[in-house]
């Protein structure tokens, strides 16, 4: 274990813990000896009954050996040098002794655990440490979840907040890079249409009229993508200018009604209005009124002629909610494209011979949030879409 792999915060929390733990046996190894060194020098002490005279020493045998062998008789240099061979069954290596021997014990076992509970803590660090190297050299695809499964902790918690934050990283920079993909792919056909029509300009002036209405006309297309693209790109950073103003739901769906009763008259399309429309609610209007003329325009569009298109109101689903639902005739959209409708440039399947960028939901969307509303859609039953717009209500009537 090298301090490079380890880290400084591997030793300093093995060096705190160990320090703690040695200090800990150093204390209770001198305070062992110290009381082991008390009873030892301390004599024997015999009960003796109050009032009784104090015992007579033990009378000492008569010694029966050598005389040499006497005790207090000085041994002989013979016995001196006999003595000094015989080896000391009885005398222990001085790390054997206390103080030393529980000072060692203590030292070894806190060395162990000091070094595995620095480990515990320092490892899912370096895990995230690695992570975030990675992800600031441009992996946004690193977990360091499933590395820190095991754990119910904070660490444990700052790696799932990590893999949440780099998915929405990853999911913003690929949803830009989608976005910058579509608008120039969006922007080359016009281009091209108009790069066509300048030409055959140059070549046949006597067509000039029609050449300068179809240039005309790629401009416009032109104009309308970069404003719904601007649109789009305030409202996704909220500089979108927002003004709180009170609009009154019957008007705002009378306004967006007749507006697409008008576009709908050359393909015999109908729009019908039902429901109680007597909410009031506080918002932009400007910003409102084109989230729902998106959202009609387009069931306009993928209605079949002679179709219609129904915009109910309901002003009161739950308390202090209200949902505008528009249901059109047309093929529906598959199960699985239902939440990525509302995403820029999103095309269902089948919606590629209608006209338009697929903006127009994406910005009802942006709109809805940014009123505190949502936006959700849902095949009919009978055929056909319905996307439902629910907005907070106001309590004014």
């Amino acid at each position: 274990m090298t301090g490079k792999s380890t880290g400084r915060l591997f030793w300093k929390f093995f060096f705190a813990f160990w320090s703690a733990q040695l200090l800990t046996s150093a204390g209770v190894g001198a305070a062992v000896w110290m009381l082991r060194g008390e009873r030892a020098d301390r004599p024997a002490h015999q009960w003796q009954a109050p009032g009784a005279p104090a015992p007579a020493p033990a009378p000492v045998p008569a010694w029966r050996g050598p005389a040499e062998l006497r005790p207090g008789t000085p041994p002989t240099r013979a016995m001196a040098g006999a003595m000094a061979d015989r080896p000391r069954s009885g005398v222990r290596p001085w790390l054997l002794r206390p103080p030393y021997l529980p000072l060692l014990a203590g030292g070894l076992v806190s060395l162990v655990f000091a070094a595995a509970l620095a480990w515990y803590f320092s490892r899912p660090i370096r895990y995230l440490q690695r992570a975030f190297e990675q992800a600031a050299a441009g992996g946004l695809e690193v977990r360091v979840g499933p590395l820190l499964s095991g754990r119910r902790d904070e660490l444990a918690d700052l790696g799932q907040a990590f893999d949440l934050m780099a998915g929405q990283l990853q999911q913003l920079l690929e949803g830009q890079r989608r976005l910058l993909h579509d608008v120039s792919h969006e922007l080359r056909s016009p281009l091209a249409r108009l790069q066509a029509a300048t030409d055959l300009l140059a070549q046949q002036p006597e067509r000039a009229a029609e050449f300068i209405e179809r240039i005309e006309r790629e401009s416009g297309r032109m104009d309308q993508l970069v404003g719904e693209l601007l649109t789009l790109a305030r409202l996704d950073a909220g500089i979108a200018p927002r003004q709180r103003e009170r609009v009154e739901l019957a008007e705002l769906v009378a306004n967006v009604a007749e507006d697409a009763a008008f576009e709908g008259q050359q393909r015999g399309c109908r729009i019908l209005v039902e429901g109680n429309q007597g909410a009031v609610l506080h918002g932009d209007r400007e910003l409102l009124h084109r989230a729902l003329e998106n959202v009609v325009r387009n069931a306009l569009r993928h209605s079949p002629d002679g179709g219609q298109v129904r915009i109910t109101s309901q002003p009161e689903i739950r308390p202090g909610w209200l949902e505008i639902r528009v249901d059109d005739e047309g093929p529906g959209v598959p199960p699985a494209e239902l939440e990525a409708i509302f995403a820029p440039f999103m095309r269902s399947a089948g919606a590629q011979a209608h006209a338009g960028y697929g903006l127009g939901l994406a910005i009802t969307s942006r709109v809805m949030s940014l009123h505190g509303g949502r936006a959700s859609a849902e095949n009919r039953a009978g055929g056909g879409l319905s996307v439902r717009l629910t907005l907070p209500a106001s309590a004014e009537k």
